[in-house]
């Protein structure tokens, strides 16, 4: 992909770049601090960011494979594979063997699962709340779409 000049001063090695333009370090920025926040939330209820993001992926989802959950949470399946037992043993979720395929893993939310799950929305309500304050839903739904298609750049292979 050929690279416009314009463009080219959001390349770390042209000479004009600078980092405060630079759409990755936004981007790094954002997570840091929302992971600053979410850590201090979700500690708050004994919780954390891995078993938050399983529960969501599941609430959403549904039953899902631990390779489905690996996937959506950008997590390798080895890691994956020890969180989600590590919340079985905690009670939040169940697993059992796919019917089609017994060489998948299937994880359900537990009763217990749910219940941590209003928790957690009860906790970070008000940071996300905040995180859109002052955004239009057309602002939200164009930076959406933005980091949809740069996701997609990225993954393209």
């Amino acid at each position: 992909m050929a690279i416009t000049k314009k463009l080219r001063r959001y390349i770390p090695s042209d000479p004009e770049f600078q980092v405060e333009e630079f759409p990755f370090y936004w981007l790094a920025r954002v997570q840091g601090i929302y992971t600053q926040k979410m850590e201090t939330a979700l500690k708050r209820i004994g919780t954390d960011i891995p078993t938050w993001r399983v529960l969501f992926i599941l609430k959403t989802h549904g039953t899902s494979s631990i390779s489905e959950i690996s996937t959506h949470a950008i997590v390798k399946l080895s890691t994956m594979t020890r969180i989600v037992y590590r919340m079985k043993a905690e009670g939040l979720v169940d697993t059992g063997t796919n019917a089609e395929d017994g060489r998948v893993t299937e994880v359900t939310m537990t009763p217990a699962g749910r219940a941590l799950v209003e928790r957690i929305q009860e906790a970070t309500g008000r940071l996300f709340a905040r995180s859109f304050e002052g955004l239009s839903e057309s602002q939200i739904s164009k930076l959406n779409a933005t980091l949809q298609q740069l996701y997609g750049n990225l993954a393209e292979d």
